[in-house]
Parts: C-alpha cells; structure tokens; sequence
C-alpha cells in the first residue's frame, strides 16, 4: 500500500494558499530549500507534477488543482476533529460541498437542500455559487459533492460527469399587487406588451419562457434581464413587471414577497438536474436531495 507524507502534502498545500516558495517558508518559519524539497518529494512519490513556473511565479498543474482540492478538505477535516474533541462532540456532521448554478431561482434552491439540513445526523453545508461550466470543473476535481443546477453541462466536460434528472415542473407568473391584478385578466393575452422581468439569456428557463411566448405570439416589454433571482422580486416588489417562478415554490415565493398570481402554465418547464462525478448518488444528504425532490416534482 502506498502512505502518503502528511508533511510533504502539508508543505505543497501551504505553498499552494500562499502563492508561493517564499510565502510559505515565511507563514511557517522555515528555509525555502526545506519548502521546495518537501514538495519535489511529494511529486516524485506521486509521479506527477503539481507545479509549473509562470512568470515570477508558481501556478498549480491540473493534477495540482485536485491534490490541494483533497489537501483543503484533509486539513480542514483535521481542524474538525481537533475542535471536536477539545468540545466532547462525538457525532461528526455530515460534510456536503454543494455547486449552485447562478441561473438557479434561490427559493427553489433553499427547497431542494432542505432535506439534506433535516437529517438526523448534523450536516456541514457549504455552497458555492457560479456558472455551470466554473461548478461542474471544481467537481472534476472533486471540490464539490455535487453540482445543482437547471440544465445539462455540454462540451467536453459532459464527458467527466454523470447528469442525475430529478424531473421538471411547470412555470407561474407572479406580480405585484395592481399589476398581477391587472394582467390575470385574459391571461396569456394579458402579457403581450406587459412589463416583464426575466432571467437572461443565457439560462434554461429564459430560453423556455421565449419558446413559449412565441407559441402564443406574445411579445412582453422587456424592463430588465437580471441573473440574479433575488434581485428578480426585488425589482418585482417594486411593481416593474411579472416574472416567472417554478410551480414548485410559486405558493412560497408568493407568500414571502407578497405577490399576486397571474397565471399559470405547464407547457413551460423548469428543471431540477444534479451532477455528480460519480455514477451512482452515495452521499447520505445528497440522497435526501434528490429523493425527496423526485417525490414533490413527480406529485
């Protein structure tokens, strides 16, 4: 069996944190001859480079990447156990490093991990928010458990991942006050030049929210394009327009921003998709996740 030298591994992981030989001799007192061949022998007993000289400096390889992605949550779980202990703490949470597409509305997100923090067993949550090609390469690389998010990666990287679909559920139209009123009146036809706030472009749901318009020749006056979810009712709340929301949370979105129905439709579809690096779900949180998910949507 081959041991791995915590020494050599904590050396390269402070080197990597510090951004470099000199850094790091000075975080922890040391030479930087006594730096660098700590870490020559750490590549040479793994057999591949971790580092490469860019400019002045070190940058990580991609083996280097997913060494220091393993040495953060070695060294991390080790400052768990201690504090543990020092604490009388005997049932260690559950760790979950979770990728969440920026395109994913922050409601339906807090409905889909809400299982995962309702275990019987402490759970450890950590949740990274991005773009769906920036998440799903941290979870190559075994940053992250698991990734969530609204549609499939493509390209190359597809090829790295397994795509878990827990289904899909339909869309609600959701304003403020005066203008929900107003425009559940005649619904769809009521949208054809209504102010409207909208994800962008670039995200799963826009795109199926255009398809639909267009279906029904509707041509909403655009207010704003926003990433952003929250700041989407936020804009809302300040009667700019509708917007939409899965069918999922629609009730609790109307409930927590005060909003008004306008309408509803199941030829829309919002999806739930969890990517994993590997084939099968085995992590206890994710397995909540994605069960209890399957369940609601399905119902």
């Amino acid at each position: 069996m081959d041991w791995l030298n915590y020494h050599h591994l904590f050396y390269f992981w402070t080197t990597a944190r510090e951004g470099g030989v000199a850094r790091a001799a000075e975080a922890l007192s040391l030479a930087q001859p006594t730096i660098s061949a700590q870490v020559k022998q750490l590549e040479e007993a793994l057999g591949e480079r971790l580092f490469v000289r860019r400019g002045r400096g070190l940058a990580l390889t991609s083996t280097g990447e997913m060494v220091f992605a393993y040495a953060e949550e070695i060294f991390s779980l080790g400052r768990e156990m201690m504090g543990a202990v020092r604490q009388g703490v005997t049932d260690r949470p559950l760790r979950l490093h979770v990728g969440l597409v920026d395109a994913v509305p922050k409601t339906l997100a807090r409905a889909l991990l809400r299982p995962a923090l309702a275990l019987p067993r402490p759970v450890h949550l950590t949740v990274s928010e991005g773009k769906l090609v920036d998440l799903v390469a941290d979870l190559v690389v075994h940053r992250l458990d698991v990734v969530l998010s609204d549609a499939r990666v493509q390209g190359s990287l597809a090829q790295r991942v397994y795509h878990h679909e827990l289904g899909d559920c339909g869309v609600t139209f959701l304003a403020r006050g005066r203008v929900a009123t107003g425009l559940r009146r005649g619904f769809p036809q009521s949208l054809d030049g209504a102010p409207a706030i909208l994800p962008t472009e670039n995200t799963a749901l826009r795109a199926s929210l255009d398809r639909w318009f267009a279906a029904h020749g509707l041509r909403p006056r655009l207010v704003a394009e926003v990433e952003d979810s929250a700041l989407i009712k936020d804009l809302a709340e300040d009667g700019l327009g509708f917007f939409a929301v899965p069918n999922l949370v629609a009730d609790e979105v109307r409930r927590r921003h005060r909003m008004g129905l306008v309408g509803a439709t199941e030829e829309c579809r919002e999806s739930v998709v969890v990517i994993s690096a590997e084939r099968r779900l085995t992590h206890p949180a994710v397995q909540a996740v994605t069960s209890v998910t399957r369940d609601r949507l399905r119902a």
